[in-house]
């Protein structure tokens, strides 16, 4: 298990989109990674497999422009690279949801640590007594790979589609703590912005997504394995390759 596979974004406007996509691409191929890079006018989303020399090179790099400097990779390991190759890509947003006035970077929504919500889920409720909800923000085929028990979901087939979606289920959260979670923490953190602009009150995004819960807690109060968007399919609660292959 030789091949060292991160993951990680930031919201931040990037106004420099071409020269950063020249840089990283030069890098990562010097270094001879495999993944994905994305560059949008609202951050960075990075997926990248290589030795651990190449791949604490590039977070090194990435980490000396202070926009990035407080990047916190999600690490597992794999026998070979689960990219076939290198790209870096431009898009319109890191993860398209289609509601351009949502802005992360202006501030995030409330986060839940692993151990905490840990805690909420032994208890049912979080520290203040409200009934706990536990929303997948992933799509239909994500979810079916495994998801926290007795989890909420709008069985979406693209992220855009969660924002009306959520519209016609707003009373549903009324009185209770909603904790959004995502592979990784991008579409979470989106998510639990949009649902505090529509007037949910007791909101929070798992920090670090399902990954760091597994990195942190392993698999308590989830069921099955955590799909990921590479050659490995899904991922176990110990981070390990899941057995069997998936489809979407």
């Amino acid at each position: 298990m030789s091949i060292v596979n991160i993951s990680c974004y930031k919201f931040v406007t990037l106004a420099d989109r071409e020269a950063l996509k020249a840089d990283l691409a030069a890098r990562c191929l010097a270094l001879g990674l495999k993944g994905t890079i994305l560059l949008a006018p609202e951050g960075i989303n990075v997926f990248l497999a290589g030795s651990r020399q190449a791949i604490d090179a590039i977070v090194t790099h990435l980490r000396a422009d202070p926009r990035f400097g407080d990047l916190a990779p999600k690490e597992s390991l794999s026998a070979e690279p689960p990219f076939r190759r290198m790209r870096v890509r431009l898009k319109k947003e890191i993860i398209t949801m289609k509601h351009p006035l949502i802005r992360p970077e202006a501030g995030r929504a409330p986060s839940v640590a692993a151990a905490t919500l840990k805690q909420w889920l032994d208890r049912g409720c979080d520290d203040a007594g409200r009934p706990l909800v536990m929303l997948d923000t992933r799509n239909d085929y994500e979810v079916a790979a495994g998801t926290f028990e007795h989890a909420v979901d709008y069985d979406i087939g693209v992220f855009s589609e969660f924002p009306p979606r959520l519209a016609a289920h707003l009373p549903d959260y009324a009185g209770k703590t909603v904790v959004s979670f995502c592979t990784g923490g991008i579409r979470c953190e989106k998510a639990a912005i949009h649902m505090k602009a529509v007037g949910i009150e007791h909101v929070y995004q798992l920090e670090g997504g399902i990954l760091k819960y597994f990195e942190e807690i392993g698999g308590a109060h989830y069921r099955g394995d955590c799909f990921v968007f590479d050659e490995r399919e899904a991922l176990s609660a110990d981070l390990q390759p899941a057995a069997g292959r998936l489809h979407r």
